[in-house]
């Protein structure tokens, strides 16, 4: 198998919700299918299912496994990277995930960094080198201090960088000067995950984004990022200014995926089921979401918002 380059990491990886029954009880395969298939049609680079936004502490191993099944097999025929969110805590349980994910047919795993030890940087370090030492596809750092208590200084990642199974790091830190710092010190591929900071970041070298407004706009953030990639931030700009107030809004009336599933079930795309210890958005929350949906103009499949365009439909 041939290395990928860090540019064949540039464009938009959308951050998969895990849809569940009603009840919450069992995984959604069919609704899962026909996100990826909706991702497709709007032009994204990849898929990334078993992330944050995929709720993936709440997966039974079974249920993960599935997950990652049923995505590569819609995802895989259709030329779409599939990034296996496969991190842990544990060195060990990481490399194993990782395994799994192969055999199951990732094309490369995305990995956090360890939430709750707070590890040191030598321990961060060590980490990531014994899954790339183990890894059979590449792998994508994920820096999130927010979540996982402990983020990966400059130095650390820069080191990382030399192991040739690692080859990109997302970045939600919320830092557009980490951005260009990495970038004049290593050559991996960045790609932003935070929406509203996309843009920014990738005016100073950033490829692409893990987004999760995406699931939503999959056409919209596509075409954005692509502007950006080409050196046309006019018309990425464009993009980015009818969709910040959505993307920025959505980070602050809950937590992640909690909006980002209200919003789907509102244009028909998802239940919006979350699992404990989630709950549901409050009816002012889904209000909240509506206005914004309306300002950005994004429509369901049978234009159930407001608005005179259908961003994720173009």
């Amino acid at each position: 198998m041939s290395e990928p380059r860090p540019g064949d990491f540039a464009g938009v990886h959308t951050a998969l919700v895990t849809p569940f029954t009603a009840d919450a009880s069992a995984v959604d395969l069919a609704a899962l299918e026909a996100q990826v298939l909706f991702q497709a049609s709007g032009g994204v680079a990849g898929v990334v299912p078993c992330g944050t936004t995929g709720e993936t502490p709440t997966l039974t191993a079974e249920e993960r496994r599935a997950v990652i099944r049923s995505v590569v097999a819609a995802a895989g025929p259709l030329g779409l990277s599939i990034v296996v969110g496969a991190g842990s805590n544990s060195t060990v349980s990481a490399i194993e995930y990782s395994a799994e994910a192969a055999d199951l047919g990732a094309t490369a795993t995305l990995q956090v960094t360890p939430y709750y030890n707070r590890p040191s940087q030598e321990g961060l370090f060590r980490h990531f080198w014994s899954l790339a030492d183990a890894a059979r596809v590449p792998i994508v750092l994920y820096d999130v201090p927010g979540r996982s208590g402990v983020g990966l200084a400059p130095d650390t990642v820069v080191r990382l960088a030399s192991h040739e199974r690692i080859v990109a790091i997302k970045v939600a830190n919320g830092s557009v000067g980490y951005v260009s710092e990495l970038v004049q010190r290593c050559d991996l591929a960045i790609l932003s995950g935070d929406d509203p900071l996309t843009l920014p970041m990738q005016s100073v070298g950033a490829v692409g984004a893990v987004s999760v407004v995406g699931n939503i706009a999959p056409g919209e953030v596509a075409r954005q990022v692509a502007a950006a990639n080409r050196g046309d931030f006019a018309a990425a700009r464009a993009i980015h200014e009818r969709l910040f107030a959505l993307s920025n809004g959505l980070l602050g009336l809950d937590g992640n995926p909690v909006p980002i599933k209200a919003a789907m079930a509102i244009l028909g795309r998802d239940t919006g089921v979350v699992r404990p210890p989630l709950a549901a958005a409050a009816e002012s929350t889904r209000g909240a979401i509506l206005e914004l949906l309306s300002s950005a103009g994004i429509e369901g499949p049978a234009g159930g918002v407001t608005g005179s365009r259908s961003v994720g439909m173009r």
